[in-house]
């Protein structure tokens, strides 16, 4: 007996195949894009009622903390809760996206996208992101010309790192004015450097002369990564073509960015949790503002024309770098900006102010949180009055910080002075269609995982 079947139907099953993969793609990272906006911002504000709920039992039970505010709150939250800002912009928002390389649902290994499924299933899939609503055209279309690169090469991927391959992960990123800049990651295994020089001319040969060439890259960069994670220092970025670096005009500044400095992945709503942060530090001409984790400095940068002096701290050297230029493009004076690790910089710098300066703090963190040392600096540092916690993660390490940082005086953990109280959240959609948001209150990974909560607390 033989089955035939017609070239339309094998099509049309493909076809069909292909639209169940995007569309559980779609519930993978974007799981509200179902719903409309507005019903999206009451399952984003009902998450931040849960959390403040949970920060309250937290507070309470371990430390035995009584949470009290001057503001009036919603009942079982330790502090209040602001309505939600939604974002200005709801669909393909991210200025910033990393696709990853791998087997495809036809099992093309040279397939350029998103993972879906688990590695500890062994059904992980690689696919195409082109009709996610958080993703621009502009990042889909340089992603479906690097897997046409990647299909034209006779180099293989690199799925994993002992199995050999070259080709990994592409990001992409863009500024508001559709300037784009393409960052490509190779696994050199042990090619000489004359065979890694031909790779890198196929590279951009492709982008300027070639099919590539519609991209209309601004910058085009190549860099050889042995590690999952490789930052500039590690292994240089090297520049095949175009301009250095992105610029962006925000909050009346122009903003200098590199390929590894940390920006906001939404640049209007960006604007709405500067402008936010700004109203809940009430920095004034009589007051320090010390941006901890500043990444390229925009909010001490745009906050500087109100504080006496701006002490920024970064780990990325890049980011400090473009934060000075920032600095003196703009004609500000008053920033000083330091690289390293903030628990490192951070106690020594505060040792340099004296008790009698009033210092605001910001800190917005990793989604590791603060490292303790930090949190120890900024309890015991009687000049801290208001503290304005910015966290990628408003569970887990973020929820440590702050019961640490408002718990009652602990000399075994060497924490020292006065508790801070929370006092309000002000919860900011940067993230539309995924169930996170930045609460600004007044406190890649894989490409696979939608982008990371921001949570904002003030405490004074």
């Amino acid at each position: 007996m033989f089955l035939l079947q017609s070239e339309s139907l094998l099509q049309s099953r493909a076809a069909h195949l292909a639209f169940q993969k995007t569309s559980r793609l779609a519930d993978v990272v974007t799981p509200l894009w179902r719903l409309s906006y507005e019903e999206q911002l009451k399952v984003k504000f009902e998450a931040q009622k849960k959390i403040l709920q949970r920060l309250e039992s937290y507070l309470q039970k371990f430390n035995g903390v009584k949470v009290t505010t001057a503001a009036p709150k919603l009942k079982g939250l330790c502090c209040l809760l602001h309505p939600i800002i939604p974002s200005p912009v709801i669909d393909g928002y991210r200025n910033k996206s990393t696709f990853s390389v791998n087997r495809g649902p036809d099992g093309n290994p040279k397939t350029v996208g998103y993972y879906l499924g688990t590695w500890r299933d062994r059904n992980v899939v690689c696919v195409r992101s082109n009709h996610l609503k958080n993703i621009p055209e502009k990042h889909s279309q340089v992603a479906q010309y690097y897997e046409i690169l990647l299909r034209q090469s006779p180099m293989e991927p690199c799925l994993l790192f002992h199995e050999g391959g070259h080709w990994r992960e592409l990001t992409v990123r863009t500024n508001s004015q559709g300037h784009t800049m393409a960052i490509i990651t190779f696994h050199p295994q042990e090619l000489r450097q004359e065979e890694l020089g031909v790779q890198k001319e196929t590279v951009k040969e492709f982008f300027t002369k070639g099919p590539g060439a519609v991209c209309d890259l601004t910058s085009l960069y190549f860099q050889e990564s042995t590690m999952t994670r490789c930052s500039h220092q590690q292994s240089p970025y090297q520049l095949l073509s175009g301009e250095p670096h992105l610029f962006e005009d925000l909050l009346g500044l122009k903003i200098r960015i590199s390929p590894d400095s940390f920006f906001q992945v939404n640049t209007a709503g960006a604007e709405m949790l500067y402008r936010t942060i700004g109203d809940l530090t009430g920095v004034n001409s009589n007051t320090v503002l010390l941006d901890i984790c500043c990444g390229t400095g925009v909010i001490g940068l745009f906050l500087a024309q109100y504080a006496s002096q701006v002490l920024g701290i970064e780990v990325v050297k890049q980011a400090v770098e473009d934060a000075k230029w920032t600095s003196a493009f703009n004609g500000i004076t008053n920033c000083q900006f330091h690289a390293g690790r903030a628990e490192k910089i951070l106690p020594q710098l505060l040792k340099s102010k004296g008790d009698g300066q009033l210092i605001v703090a910001v800190a917005n963190p990793a989604r590791a949180g603060l490292h303790y040392l930090v949190v120890q600096a900024i309890r015991n540092c009687r000049a801290i009055r208001t503290l304005v916690f910015v966290s990628c993660k408003p569970h887990g390490e973020t929820t440590r910080n702050i019961i640490e940082l408002c718990c009652p005086l602990n000399p075994a953990k060497k924490l020292l002075g006065e508790p801070f109280v929370l006092r309000q959240a002000v919860p900011v959609d940067l993230f539309p269609h995924t169930p996170h948001s930045t609460a600004g209150s007044g406190g890649s990974s894989s490409p696979c995982y939608v982008p990371p909560i921001l949570d904002g607390r003030l405490m004074n």
